[in-house]
């Protein structure tokens, strides 16, 4: 594209929704490929273990493709025919494409000394440094292996519970602590839970023999990546996509900058940085619903600043004090969001429930109304619940119960 040295607020969303891929149509048949594009162009998806409505990796896909088998993610994250995705921490726990290791592996060498993770992990690996070992020997012997069975092989006959880490016992904190230094990595996933094996049986062969590159140019890298993702971001916004050290980002932005890969913008009242592959799209014409954890509104300053869209997720919320609902997804139409709405998978009685559905001020329900209807139905065809039921909260709900009422007839 060519150059600009500003951008209107609307220009900097259409970037941005272009560079997170809510700017294709949705290809008819969604194949392994399909995916494997959207995880190269978005960087990653972050794994959160709230199973309300779908877990949080399977839904970024589901908001850019529409309706697609989740065991096709499953496929290119754990199987060893297709693998095409590794776990690691990127912006959190995440899916990353297997070619972003040899780029964290600066990020693993770290962890090994104790810097950049939970203090109280760090203490507690440098305490036990044998159990470390012998954790290790037992997933070099026995891997893939989940905690659990970990345990069973310890010597020791009652492992201790700790009142943190999530109650995580002395052999999982053994595991975390590996995982983050990178010795292992998750194999496969079995009802959630983590089956562990060493990084070399996991990670393909190809990639492991790419060398280390050194930490500037693995953070170059990852700010490329990150540019790339966001199409226009703030300095700090690139910092955050792979949670980076801000002394160690701003050389690599720097030069990126002199480069010309990054290009300096005014976006109205903030300035920030335009990745020069960034395009403009006349227009955005699409509907999504999205979920807490996507990329696209996961940072809560950005996510105000691009959209003006104040929002909090209200999981650990006490129930009388939440005020949109437990597991709340922005709806996105065009390139605004809209509205949001309250959404539980009740597989007892084979509905999506929508809990709550509130308007977002400033745009006229019924120019969405009809597109959030139809996301939702297709919402629920994805998670294979035949029927859609409405509560009575938020101002949007007497709207769409009359539509829903016409699509589902």
């Amino acid at each position: 594209m060519r150059q600009k040295n500003n951008l209107s607020l609307s220009e900097a969303r259409r970037v941005t929704l272009a560079a997170q891929g809510f700017a294709n149509r949705h290809p008819r048949q969604i194949t392994r490929r399909h995916l494997a594009g959207v995880l190269r162009t978005i960087g990653m998806v972050q794994i959160d273990s709230v199973n309300i409505l779908k877990r949080a990796h399977y839904v970024p896909l589901f908001s850019r493709l529409g309706v697609y088998d989740p065991q096709l993610l499953d496929q290119i994250s754990y199987s060893r025919r297709h693998r095409r995705l590794f776990e690691y921490w990127g912006h959190a726990a995440s899916l990353l494409p297997v070619e972003t290791q040899p780029f964290l592996r600066w990020r693993m060498e770290r962890a090994r000394t104790g810097e950049g993770i939970w203090k109280s992990l760090s203490l507690f690996a440098r305490r036990r440094p044998e159990l470390m070992n012998r954790v290790l020997e037992i997933v070099k012997e026995y891997g893939p292996v989940g905690a659990g069975d970990v345990e069973k092989h310890l010597e020791e006959n009652r492992p201790k519970r700790k009142g943190g880490w999530w109650g995580w016992t002395d052999c999982k904190a053994a595991l975390e602590w590996l995982f983050w230094a990178g010795a292992i990595t998750t194999a496969t996933r079995k009802h959630f839970e983590r089956y562990y094996d060493l990084t070399e049986r996991v990670i393909p062969a190809e990639i492991l023999a790419v060398p280390t590159p050194s930490v500037p140019d693995a953070l170059r890298e990852l700010i490329r990546i990150a540019a790339r993702a966001l199409g226009v971001a703030t300095e700090t916004d690139l910092r955050d996509y792979f949670r980076l050290p801000v002394l160690d980002a701003r050389k690599p932005i720097s030069e990126l900058v002199d480069t010309g890969e990054l290009i300096p913008v005014s976006v109205e009242t903030w300035k920030g940085y335009l990745h020069r592959e960034a395009k403009v799209p006349r227009q955005i014409d699409c509907a999504a619903l999205l979920s807490p954890f996507d990329p696209l509104v996961w940072e809560a300053k950005r996510r105000e600043r691009l959209f003006g869209f104040h929002y909090r997720i209200e999981i650990y919320t006490p129930v009388e004090k939440r005020k949109h609902g437990y597991y709340v997804l922005p709806f996105l139409f065009g390139d605004r969001i809209v509205a949001r709405v309250d959404l539980k998978g009740n597989r007892q009685l084979g509905r999506l429930e929508v809990l709550a559905a509130h308007s977002e001020p400033g745009i006229k329900p019924e120019s969405y109304l009809a597109a959030l209807a139809e996301e939702l139905r297709l919402m629920a065809q994805w998670v294979g619940l035949p029927k859609i039921g409405l509560s009575n909260r938020g101002n949007l709900v007497g709207a769409l119960r009359r539509i829903l009422n016409r699509v589902l007839l």
